[in-house]
């Protein structure tokens, strides 16, 4: 059974780092790994952390490139990867632009395709952009969905999939979420570390962290947000903590109207396993990232989400998140009401994390191998998450 796992993106390199390592553990599987290579330095520095070396590098990453460039830049490059690997099953992740272009350039070789956390909708195909195209098109030449919740399969199910076709895994970013989080927390030369780099953090204010990197929020959108934080940052309790994504059109406005704003750190972006141990220090989180909004539950942290829609509802719904636009007065109004009211915070901060047990890699992997094209065995079908079903956890990575 031979496997390729493709991947460009930072955040898709997080969520795959845990299936990837199943992979190689799987007895009857040949796996590589192809990264793309968009988000060069975040994508190595996660590579890195994972002690994972990718088996082809497309190294498509140029100056300023459009979503145009990714595209064919992954159709062309991976062209060369299939032939030469002659895969039965390619892997992809999400909703990025190299997630998509893989998945049709597997479709196009008459390759199976496996969508990694598949199912997410909004409804909105402007909201968020590219994003929502991006899985719809995807999910159109997959043949394995893995869908991170009940949720995610009925939206597969509404639009005609089969229902043979279609795993609740859970999300792999909780695997490598739960690995990490242990790690950095547990006594040991890594927390001893983390504590020194990070001890400009006061610990008699509540922290703050902030990510923001959407392209829909580009321009009046990350206005707002800067808006909204120097607002906030006037508060003596608080500190704000903003590690900043490496997007020209991110890092220009923010540092414009942010540098040198009293009790905002500006940082650079983090390794995984040193943004982990940022979350766990937060008091709450104010993201517009999807892969936060199902990590910061895990860990029992508020998250605000700067969106005008999610495709995470389940996070919505159970509580522990809330949608708060760009807008600045809302923004502050619910950082506010975080930080001076106890039981809204309880509330939020209690809930229950609703996008897996660490244990969907495992899952994933066997549904692989049970849908071998080469096993005359017919795949089963509706598998759902039950840890008493599961091999063992892998054993704990050592994280660099």
């Amino acid at each position: 059974m031979r496997v390729l796992s493709v991947f460009g993106t930072r955040p898709e390199a997080i969520k795959m780092a845990p299936l990837v390592l199943a992979l190689a553990n799987a007895e009857g599987v040949t796996s590589r790994t192809c990264v793309t290579g968009q988000h060069r330095e975040m994508l190595d520095d996660v590579m890195s952390a994972f002690a994972l070396t990718p088996d082809y590098d497309l190294d498509i990453m140029r100056p300023r490139q459009t979503l145009t460039d990714v595209f064919a830049g992954v159709m062309r490059g991976l062209g060369a990867v299939l032939a030469q690997f002659k895969p039965d099953y390619v892997l992809v992740q999400g909703d990025t632009a190299s997630s998509t272009a893989a998945a049709l350039a597997a479709y196009f070789r008459s390759i199976n395709v496996g969508h990694v956390e598949a199912g997410l909708r909004t409804g909105n195909l402007n909201s968020p952009w590219p994003e929502e195209a991006n899985r719809r098109l995807t999910a159109i030449v997959t043949t394995r969905h893995y869908a991170p919740t009940a949720r995610a399969r009925d939206a597969l199910l509404n639009e005609g999939h089969l229902p043979d076709s279609i795993v609740v895994s859970g999300n792999t970013v909780i695997d490598a979420l739960l690995r990490v989080a242990k790690a950095v927390t547990s006594r040991g030369r890594l927390k001893t570390e983390l504590d020194v780099k990070f001890s400009w953090l006061d610990s008699n204010k509540r922290l703050i962290l902030v990510t923001g990197h959407r392209r829909e929020s580009f321009g009046a959108g990350f206005a707002g947000i800067c808006e909204a934080l120097r607002a906030i940052a006037r508060r003596k309790d608080v500190q704000i903590v903003y590690p900043v994504h490496l997007n020209p059109n991110v890092r220009a406005p923010v540092f414009e109207r942010l540098a040198g704003c009293g009790n905002i750190a500006l940082i650079e972006p983090q390794s995984y396993p040193h943004f982990v141990y940022l979350m766990t220090r937060s008091h709450l989180i104010l993201t517009d990232s999807g892969g936060i909004q199902e990590e910061a539950p895990a860990l029992r942290k508020p998250v605000l989400v700067m969106r005008d829609t999610s495709e995470r509802q389940e996070a919505i719904e159970a509580g522990v998140a809330r949608l708060v636009t760009t807008a600045p007065a809302a923004i502050v109004a619910a950082v506010d009401e975080l930080l001076d009211n106890e039981d809204v915070y309880r509330a939020m901060s209690g809930g229950a994390s609703p996008f897996g047990d660490g244990l969907a890699s495992q899952r994933i992997v066997r549904d692989i191998l049970q849908c071998n094209p080469k096993s005359k065995k017919s795949p089963s079908s509706a598998l759902v998450m039950s840890a008493s079903r599961l091999p063992q956890p892998l054993p704990h990575v050592a994280f660099r």
